[in-house]
């Protein structure tokens, strides 16, 4: 969570003092808008997700007295689009979730603190929110897995991902709506993967469950591409990444005897501290009819030259049969630059689905689209990333290095990662068929 409030805080000091000029004024004969009446309604709809005791944002938004302190800074934000963080060029794709404000709701909060932050009637307060569960962002989890003991992590070095397998127990085959993956201290997590080891697989087939281990280095040679999932993506975590909730009618199948393999990359910030991540899943009520799978289109053969501001890297995947396209999320590090996403038709049409053109990786979101996209078989999901691997880039660790696909936040990947959405009754095996991969 320090991670995320330093971000957050200092994203929005750096852009102070050159934009307070340009917020714009309250008018002068309208009475300025109160948090009970007009402030409230907005972060109920855009902020408490995230703005609430236990998640992710460094304050709570729930009431006026949360709020007030923060409102100068809150101004800042939502005038310059800082927050909410929503990098989608607006040109491609309608989504969801999209957290944008819009200009009558940026005006609103703008002119609410230029009008003194004035908290208003109570008898105007909208009903609390009454969707939360403490400590979930989805409603109180049918099952909860976790990781067998707290993981120490030290206040320095370097930590090799961590996994563990953690045994379902499930007797029957079990499909789920809602899955969410909770880190117990965020500070000191990169990124978690839950993966699913269906019975008889062959991932990590020698390794003891319940314990902590790190797994062997891939055998490469230069022409190698290790970028592949290695097993079945259930649900992964990482900032800014909300609980996944399907559609009605939608779930994820966990099968019979299923193991659950926890990926887990902790980075050490200067202070010692213990995690023990689990994982929330609530259980549709009804046997799903579609059956939502995550894949991805990857590429970890690409070697960035030192200094390049603008090194590009693509990859694809060819849809094996007729089904829908629900969800992207482009992944990236440090040096990660912009990210698209097209859609080939077997008629030749292309078509960008999704843009964004300032990818910042310190929120790693997903992007849902509000209508399916149908996908005819043979039509390929292509994807390209840039690279910022020059001293141009803030975020750069070392410009001088030539950077390749690795694990660690100071290596690079390139993974455009997506939901299908299909016939439950069909097969998995008949849609993992991966794409081709090429490099310029």
């Amino acid at each position: 969570m320090e991670v995320i409030r330093r971000v957050w805080v200092c994203s929005i000091l750096l852009t102070f003092f050159c934009c307070v000029l340009r917020v714009p004024a309250q008018e002068p004969n309208n009475p300025p808008p109160t948090f009970t009446k007009d402030v409230a309604p907005i972060l109920q709809k855009h902020c408490q997700t995230c703005h609430r005791p236990g998640e992710a944002a460094p304050f709570s938004m729930l009431t006026y007295e949360d709020t007030r302190p923060w409102a100068a800074m809150m101004k800042i934000a939502v005038a310059q689009k800082i927050m909410p963080p929503w990098f989608a060029d607006p040109r491609y794709g309608h989504f969801a979730n999209e957290r944008s404000l819009s200009a009558d709701e940026i005006r609103t909060l703008v002119t609410w603190v230029n009008g003194g932050a004035q908290k208003g009637p109570v008898e105007d307060m909208p009903p609390a929110l009454n969707s939360f569960v403490e400590g979930w962002g989805i409603p109180a989890p049918d099952a909860v897995f976790q990781l067998p003991k707290p993981f120490s992590v030290p206040a320095a070095g370097v930590i090799d991902y961590q996994y563990v397998i953690v045994p379902t127990d499930f007797r029957e085959d079990k499909w789920v709506e809602m899955l969410e993956v909770r880190p117990t201290d965020r500070a000191v997590v990169h990124h978690i993967i839950a993966y699913l080891r269906e019975p008889g697989s062959n991932y990590f087939k020698d390794q003891k469950p319940g314990v902590f281990f790190t797994a062997p280095p891939p055998k490469v040679d230069e022409k190698t591409d290790t970028s592949a999932l290695p097993s079945d993506f259930l649900v992964g975590y990482a900032p800014g990444q909300p609980a996944e909730i399907l559609q009605p009618g939608e779930g994820k199948l966990i099968k019979a005897g299923s193991d659950i393999v926890f990926e887990v990359h902790y980075t050490p910030n200067g202070t010692p501290t213990k995690d023990q991540t689990k994982l929330g899943l609530v259980f549709a009520k009804a046997l799903p009819k579609d059956r939502v799978l995550t894949l991805s289109a990857s590429n970890g053969t690409f070697k960035i030259p030192p200094g390049d501001p603008d090194y590009r890297v693509d990859a694809s995947f060819e849809i094996q049969r007729d089904l829908k396209l629900v969800a992207l999320h482009p992944h990236m590090h440090s040096r990660g630059k912009s990210f698209e996403y097209r859609l080939v038709f077997p008629d030749g049409k292309r078509e960008t689905i999704l843009s964004v053109p300032v990818y910042n990786w310190h929120w790693q979101l997903w992007y849902d689209f509000l209508k399916p996209v149908d996908l005819p078989r043979g039509t390929k999901i292509e994807c390209t990333a840039h690279f910022d691997n020059s001293k141009n880039n803030p975020e750069n660790p070392d410009p001088s290095k030539a950077v390749i696909w690795g694990q660690q936040s100071w290596d690079e990947m390139m993974v455009g990662f997506f939901n299908l959405k299909f016939d439950a009754s069909i097969p998995a095996e008949e849609i993992k068929a991966q794409g081709s991969v090429h490099v310029h």
